[in-house]
């Protein structure tokens, strides 16, 4: 029981993985109020896709316009705007008013799923790419038999943006300082590159004004102090399409240097135990 967890605590970092029990987490925070580096209650909105694309439109953060198409969990129902029309043509797909053309990228409304789809129109030879966590060397396969989009659950779909062949990952340590690394985009061919250590090849990325301002927003709107997106970068600006919650960066001392100055600091003064407001009072 949460009673019996360690007390007092000051501050609590604590975040979603499988398996984590976080209605426990959110019960204890509850019971014994401590400062939360990572809100945990705004974690649960994280492990729905559906959710997340609302904050950031609801913030004024720059996001792909996705339509969804939602099913019943146990009948396969289709419901919302896809019950009252939802038709599928060889290079479109048409939900409700909306009409969605091919290339277009499937993603599942669970966040916690990775399995993505891409699928492209007749006029490119057809087919879908599978986007994948990584498995081994390969981060995405290619099938030139599928057309149809999957119908066995609730999906988003959203058009296809292309890039200059990266992803951004972006991770924040609180609202004003952001570091980004850039690596080679799965759909390019689906090979990771790795290093001589066998880690994913990365390389740092300078962020714009705009893009730092929305790892900004990013960070204040889901109450991650500690905080990972991603971030595409195409010819008509910059968009987040995922955010993940606590995430570090890798093997980069000069992060972690700064990361934990950022921390200590914040905790202190969280906790009321910073030298300068002790000097104050």
């Amino acid at each position: 029981p949460v009673e019996d967890w360690p007390h007092p605590v000051d501050a609590l970092i604590s975040f979603f993985s499988d398996g984590f029990p976080l209605d426990k987490a959110e019960a204890y925070v509850q019971l014994r109020q401590p400062h939360c580096v990572n809100d945990l209650t705004a974690q649960r909105l994280l492990l729905d896709r559906r959710r997340v694309y609302a904050l950031l439109e609801e913030n004024g953060i720059p996001h792909p316009q996705a339509v969804c198409v939602e099913r019943d969990p146990d009948s396969g129902q289709l419901l919302g705007a896809a019950a009252e029309r939802f038709d599928e043509g060889d290079d479109f797909l048409m939900i409700g008013e909306t009409k969605v053309v091919k290339p277009f990228v499937e993603k599942p409304v669970d966040a916690e799923d990775h399995n993505i789809c891409i699928y492209y129109p007749s006029s490119a030879g057809g087919g879908i790419k599978r986007l994948f966590r990584k498995v081994g060397d390969r981060a995405s396969d290619f099938d030139s038999g599928v057309h149809h989009v999957r119908k066995d659950g609730s999906y988003m779909y959203e058009p296809f943006m292309k890039t200059q062949g990266t992803d951004i990952k972006v991770y924040t340590v609180g609202p004003e300082y952001a570091h980004a690394e850039a690596r080679k985009s799965p759909v390019i061919d689906g090979v990771v590159n790795r290093n001589e250590d066998g880690k994913e090849v990365r390389f740092p990325v300078v962020l714009t004004p705009k893009e730092k301002e929305m790892a900004r927003r990013v960070c204040l709107a889901f109450g991650q102090m500690v905080c990972g997106f991603d971030l595409l970068r195409t010819t008509m600006g910059s968009y987040v399409i995922d955010v993940n919650g606590w995430s570090f960066v890798k093997g980069l001392p000069k992060y972690y240097e700064d990361a934990a100055a950022i921390l200590r600091q914040h905790v202190l003064t969280a906790t009321g135990r910073s030298p300068l407001m002790r000097r104050v009072e």
